[in-house]
């Protein structure tokens, strides 16, 4: 008997998380670490809501999670997406996928925002104007 695998990726600005889900106890490792090592509280309960809202199903599923790039914020929103979206991929079920959505819609559907690119012949940032000297 082969066991189930599911891939999935989720990104916030630069930051991009590959996660991995397998038959499992319930382990949660961001970078081969445990989850459970993080010392920031907001980045762990920002990770788990998508854990928490599952409910008994996520007890039989492994995570595995590669994130690279971008800061710990972007990270672990990034890690929160590819978690909700390898739960809903897993499951197949259209109730948890409506109960992520309705709690939050960015568990599921990513933020397209990125940096705006510099103007060529302009200052160093984006919309920043070179100044002028009349003397």
């Amino acid at each position: 008997m082969t066991k189930k695998t599911v891939h999935v990726a989720g990104k916030r600005k630069r930051a991009i998380a590959r996660v991995t889900l397998k038959e499992g106890k319930g382990i949660i490792r961001i970078n081969s670490k445990l989850l459970d090592t993080f010392e920031k509280g907001y980045v762990k309960d920002k990770i788990m809501e998508p854990v928490v809202l599952a409910g008994e199903i996520v007890k039989k599923i492994d995570f595995n999670i590669n994130v690279k790039g971008g800061g710990w914020s972007s990270q672990a929103e990034a890690s929160r997406l590819g978690i909700a979206r390898g739960l809903v991929e897993w499951s197949g079920s259209k109730e948890l996928k409506k109960k992520f959505l309705d709690y939050d819609r960015h568990l599921l559907i990513a933020d397209v925002r990125r940096k705006e690119v510099t103007k060529p012949n302009d200052s160093g940032k984006a919309r920043s104007k070179r100044q002028k000297s009349y003397r």
